[in-house]
């Protein structure tokens, strides 16, 4: 590893096949804790490639536990690390998603720099992690969602993720997370903290067969926020959208902040779902709940997508969902 330090602190990059190669090594504890730590600090000091990118990616699916649970569904989720402390936007449009009969396979995490992850909020609702395929597959045929605890199901997150608590900052494993679900869904609303790494994202996801949207808002947040313009990457290209076009108003960024504990997201959360959200908390959950019904291409187009949403919030479908994942 002092080697690799080296040649890194001397400004170079990594091969993609370099990449994948030493990612495979800290997955299997070759490398002692300041080894790790200096190598995840390098990606600090300057922006991943997409060599990398692409390297660490492909050690990361490698080594990822096997789940096939079909075709036909999608993930909605984001890099993390915006440092805007919102509430669990993706989490509670996936629930939304679900509640129109759209399969959702969520990937997630525990929080790194923010309060409450994915995997904090479901946790503290009651949902207990599942890493079998057999699991998984009654939750989606029974609630339309699987929650996958990326931890489970990939070694390299498990072995560092006491390192990436303690230093409590975006490290380029929060730029992975999206891109490695081993359910490999065929559909994905990815959120990202800048447009540098969107950039990355769409060249590497335009490879694939499998669509996709990528989704900043202008004023750095990592999903439709509507507190400015978002912009959106595609296959086809790339757009920006302000909060009118997407149904709804310019909101304020106060309005949007999420708990200052794990039990005030999940209580935040909880309440959306039961319909005693407020306009400014529904309208995000929703946006974002229509885009990624629009990226399956099931609802024509995003009015009627966000109209979808909208009765899946409303009729108590969505929250109907989480209590079948959770039971």
């Amino acid at each position: 590893m002092k080697e690799i330090l080296q040649y890194l602190f001397n400004h170079n990059t990594l091969s993609k096949a370099e990449a994948k190669a030493i990612l495979i090594e800290i997955a299997q504890n070759k490398f002692n804790e300041n080894e790790v730590t200096s190598f995840v600090t390098v990606f600090l000091m300057r922006t991943i490639t997409l060599e990398e990118l692409q390297g660490f990616r492909d050690a990361l699916l490698q080594l990822a536990k096997p789940i096939n649970l079909g075709e036909d569904l999608v993930d909605i989720v984001g890099t993390g690390g915006d440092g805007k402390n919102t509430f669990n936007i993706s989490t509670l449009a996936s629930f939304v998603v679900a509640g129109t009969g759209q399969k959702v396979a969520k990937h997630g995490n525990y929080g790194v720099s923010a309060i409450s992850g994915s995997s904090n909020v479901l946790e503290e609702l009651g949902y207990k992690f599942k890493d079998n395929e057999a699991d998984l597959q009654k939750d989606l045929d029974k609630a339309n969602i699987c929650f996958l605890h990326a931890p489970l199901f990939h070694p390299a997150l498990k072995t560092v993720a006491p390192l990436r608590k303690g230093l409590g900052l975006r490290t380029f494993f929060n730029v992975l997370g999206p891109l490695v679900n081993p359910v490999k869904p065929q559909f994905s609303l990815i959120g990202v903290y800048n447009l540098e790494i969107a950039r990355l994202y769409q060249y590497l996801l335009q490879k694939q067969k499998n669509n996709f949207m990528l989704v900043h808002g202008l004023d750095g947040y990592d999903e439709i926020s509507l507190t400015s313009d978002t912009k959106i990457f595609d296959k086809m290209g790339e757009n920006i959208f302000s909060a009118e076009e997407l149904g709804f108003k310019n909101i304020e960024i106060e309005s949007i902040s999420g708990g200052k504990t794990k039990a005030e997201s999940a209580e935040i959360f909880l309440q959306i779902l039961e319909g005693k959200g407020s306009f400014e908390q529904n309208a995000v959950v929703l946006s974002n709940a229509a885009k990624a019904l629009e990226n399956t291409e099931k609802c024509g187009n995003y009015e009627n997508c966000l109209a979808m949403a909208i009765e899946s919030l409303e009729s108590g479908n969505a929250l109907k969902s989480l209590k079948l994942l959770i039971e």
